[in-house]
């Protein structure tokens, strides 16, 4: 592909998702093939190719009350600097205008300062942590219920995400747990396995529940806080935690929903 090429944006189906893998574990992204599927299943992906080559991505996966997430904007690291990107995210827009849904997205720094100039609005931040020694020690906390999960997650996004955290549930190695007024999902990963959603009714419930979480597993865990719970966030680094990088979620188009809490940590910023 040539820098005077204008390659062609498609939309990609199910059997791009192991292509697609590639992509996010050339970025280093935790992101499995299954988590590929939903985004190819439930959602529109478009695609640029190089020949057979699969060189860029962008998804647009859709929730309820008129709202959908943009996400796995990757372009592979020979093809960058070419406008790819740009063209992918503008594909993804352009659908959810059609559609009248208003475009969410969690950015990294860097990517902020792309997406605010073309009309994103910050809303809140987010910080990614990862603990890496976590070593069972302790018996895991109690099982909860999906259609708890399911419950608590419309009262602090306002959105219905059933498939999506059914799809999350049903995966080899998932759990729902929850303790004292918490409730959590954790799934696998690419290379470490993953806490979120996460809700609870104050952060002393909502860390007892993590270390819990933690006590119970082996390897490696990520978690993407919300940066306002400022409490749960000290909380999390006192014991080990580190955060690796901020994200800065942002909404493009009018606000069409409202949480009644703020969580403790989301489903991922490819998921919101």
């Amino acid at each position: 592909m040539d820098a005077t090429d204008d390659p062609r944006v498609v939309q990609l189906g199910v059997e791009d998702a192991a292509a697609g893998l590639l992509l996010s574990t050339e970025a280093h992204w935790n992101q499995t093939e299954d988590d590929w599927r939903v985004f190819l299943r439930d959602g529109f992906v478009f695609g640029i190719r190089d020949g057979a080559l699969l060189v860029a991505t962008a998804a647009l996966l859709p929730y309820s009350g008129n709202n959908a997430w943009i996400s796995m904007v990757l372009v592979t690291a020979s093809h960058r600097r070419r406008g790819l990107a740009t063209r992918l995210v503008d594909a993804c827009l352009e659908t959810a205008r059609k559609r009248g849904l208003t475009s969410w997205l969690d950015a990294t720094p860097d990517g902020a300062a792309v997406y605010g100039p073309l009309g994103f609005t910050p809303t809140q931040q987010l910080r990614r942590l990862k603990l890496n020694s976590a070593q069972a020690s302790a018996p895991a906390p109690p099982a909860a219920a999906l259609d708890a999960l399911c419950a608590r997650d419309r009262l602090a996004t306002g959105l219905d995400r059933t498939a999506l955290l059914t799809a999350f549930a049903r995966r080899p190695g998932s759990r729902i747990v929850s303790a004292s007024g918490a409730i959590a999902l954790v799934r696998d990963g690419r290379t470490a396995r993953h806490i979120g959603p996460l809700f609870a009714d104050h952060a002393t419930a909502a860390l007892t529940l993590v270390n819990a979480v933690a006590q119970s597993e082996n390897g490696p865990l990520l978690l993407d806080a919300v940066a306002s719970q400022s409490a749960f966030l000290e909380g999390l680094t006192a014991s080990g935690w580190t955060i690796e990088r901020p994200f800065q979620r942002m909404r493009f188009g009018p606000a069409t929903t409202t949480g009644e809490e703020v969580p403790f940590a989301v489903a991922g910023p490819e998921f919101g």
